[in-house]
């Protein structure tokens, strides 16, 4: 009767072929020793039909006893109706969060998702997701991984808050691809970075100094015709950078902008006559659909930003954004007593709330009327007031 002990493992001769023996007290629990004098302990069970092998270590590594204590547990919980092999092996190949990301990308993303989000959603993975937990299994990954790796990006905290939010998505997709457990998430309420709102907009001293580097731009040529264009179109309709550039011909009626997929869906955009008229003047070219022509044939100006780069350089404005014209259209609306809910469908928000977040661009004039409202009350308040004698002690 063999018996795996220290003694008998060590006295199993080495041959050209590798061969298991078996212990004859613990069944299934046995010894491999392989042609090159290494011996391993392993576990044989039947899973179903299929007969499947663990190894439990090699000796040296682990003792017989450790061994024997490891096997007895083991087939324990196999006899309970445990599958380790199948679990070590499931393990060992699960996709990763890498594996996630694509096919997120393949089966959601380019499915659900407009251009600009889908590329926003691939920049986060490519820049962040990737480098930092892309290597590690779905199911492996833990609410202290994911918190990690947002505090990692602290000093960022917008693109840190995007990434947590991205990874929210990621992970609830994983649960509805049977990836990972139900409600199991680790980046669900990821507690944000505060995030310090920008509040740039031209003021009007800043809006004639643009404007008239605009025409000079165009009366000199260092600017194309569409360039200047895209930025007054900007100016005049407080549309979204994208919205101007991707602009169809097909799109353009005398008194809106018929936008079929905008960001926030369909969107029906007021013409002012001043836009319409530098619509009226852009040449077009023939087999090209759109207003914003660029390099390319049949494609629109791709790249604003160098052009802007240059002017806002003329301007003295380097510090304003693209986007900061849109800002600086909800000022001038705010100032001029447009209420919030015209502006809200002016500027095509999906709610009130993003709208109120420009009311600060009109504090100055609020300030103002608050301070004209108080001085008039204080006339009339001021004239019934009958100070009380002082009182003299002492």
């Amino acid at each position: 009767m063999f018996k795996i002990t220290k003694r008998s493992v060590e006295a199993l001769e080495v041959t050209d072929k590798e061969y298991i023996i078996w212990d004859q007290i613990i069944r299934g629990f046995g010894v491999r020793v392989y042609p090159s004098g290494r011996k391993a302990f392993v576990v044989q069970y039947r899973s179903g039909r299929r007969s499947r092998r663990i190894t439990l270590g090699q000796h040296g590594n682990v003792t017989a006893d450790e061994a024997r204590t490891r096997a007895r547990k083991l087939l324990g919980e196999i006899a309970g109706g445990a599958d380790p092999s199948a679990a070590k092996h499931a393990k060992r190949h699960a996709p990763t969060v890498a594996g996630l990301c694509d096919r997120f990308l393949d089966e959601y993303v380019d499915q659900h998702c407009k251009p600009t989000t889908a590329r926003d959603y691939r920049s986060i993975i490519r820049r962040f997701i990737r480098p930092k937990l892309g290597l590690i299994a779905i199911n492996e990954v833990t609410r202290a991984d994911v918190v990690a790796f947002h505090h990692g990006l602290r000093e960022t905290p917008y693109q840190a808050n995007r990434a947590a939010s991205m990874l929210s998505k990621l992970f609830n997709m994983a649960e509805d691809w049977g990836l990972r457990d139900a409600g199991s998430n680790p980046a669900r309420r990821i507690k944000k970075f505060r995030e310090e709102e920008k509040k740039r907009y031209l003021s009007a001293d800043e809006q004639r100094r643009l404007g008239e580097v605009l025409a000079k731009a165009l009366e000199d040529g260092s600017e194309t015709i569409y360039a200047v264009s895209a930025i007054l179109l900007l100016i005049y309709t407080g549309c979204r950078h994208s919205e101007i550039l991707t602009l169809k011909w097909e799109n353009v009626t005398t008194h809106h902008l018929e936008l079929p997929d905008s960001k926030t869906g369909r969107r029906r955009i007021p013409l002012p006559r001043e836009a319409y008229d530098i619509l009226a003047d852009l040449p077009r070219m023939e087999g090209n659909p759109y207003v914003i022509l660029g390099e390319s044939e049949t494609s629109h100006l791709i790249n604003l930003q160098k052009p802007w780069r240059r002017i806002r350089k003329l301007a003295g404005i380097e510090d304003v954004r693209i986007h900061d014209l849109r800002h600086t259209y909800a000022s001038v609306a705010m100032q001029d007593g447009i209420d919030p809910f015209t502006l809200k469908e002016i500027l095509g928000h999906k709610n009130l709330t993003t709208t109120l977040r420009y009311a600060h661009l009109a504090d100055e004039d609020v300030q103002r009327a608050a301070g004209s409202v108080a001085s008039r009350l204080a006339l009339s308040v001021r004239s019934d007031i009958r100070r009380p004698p002082l009182r003299v002690v002492g």
